[in-house]
């Protein structure tokens, strides 16, 4: 038990561990669309990156979003630089497990990606995600536009109204400015499209979320 707690505790940047001033190897390129994880990205696409637990199975809902250029796997959030897996894993680094989402806003609206953000994970669990349990795995919206947190904070508020409706608790999820988003191993990207039977923890709450008119699920 106070084990749990210690792994439910947000730690103050003196706690952090140091990390590294050079990346962690990871992948070039996505499994499935080929484009390049890093970048240079398109003209005219923006990034969004969510936290909504587990990382892997948090991608695979977005790669899967028409109008999505590439997907990526990472850190963001907390202190530590270029973290390795095993340092995020320790509760140690501050960072949440995320999603970097690169999109093109004239085929998919931001609010759409919000949408499948909320109803694909449980956001009132504060550092927990089902039986992932951590700060790494608390649910988080990082913003890289004014306009990504005029409409992130719309969405939170006008879902947290329906999941009371339905009986839940307050949303916890935190929605803060991007910092720098940390790659994560290779191993780690596209996981489920290499290992389709892998794990999933993720699991929403059945809850639609009503992000304004004009938006499709």
């Amino acid at each position: 038990m106070f084990f749990t707690r210690q792994k439910t505790r947000m730690i103050s940047p003196e706690e952090a561990l140091p990390g590294r001033s050079t990346p962690v190897p990871s992948a070039e390129r996505h499994l499935l669309s080929g484009n390049p994880l890093q970048g240079p990205y398109p003209a005219g696409h923006e990034v969004a990156i969510f936290a909504l637990g587990c990382y892997w199975g948090a991608e695979r809902k977005f790669w899967q979003v028409p109008g999505v250029w590439v997907t990526a796997v990472g850190n963001a959030g907390g202190f530590t630089p270029h973290p390795t897996y095993e340092e995020v894993c320790s509760g140690l680094t501050g960072h949440a497990e995320s999603v970097l989402v690169v999109y093109d806003p004239s085929k998919v609206p931001y609010e759409a990606l919000l949408k499948v953000f909320f109803e694909s994970h449980d956001p009132t669990q504060g550092m927990r995600q089902g039986n992932d349990v951590g700060t790494q795995y608390r649910s988080a919206i990082y913003w890289t536009t004014p306009a990504q947190r005029e409409a992130a904070q719309a969405a939170k508020h006008a879902y947290d109204a329906a999941l009371k409706g339905a009986g839940f608790g307050p949303i916890t999820t935190e929605i803060a400015e991007a910092g720098p988003f940390y790659f994560a191993e290779a191993y780690h990207q596209q996981y489920l499209a290499r290992n389709p039977n892998g794990y999933c923890g993720l699991g929403g709450t059945g809850v639609a979320c009503p992000i304004g008119a004009g938006v499709a699920a």
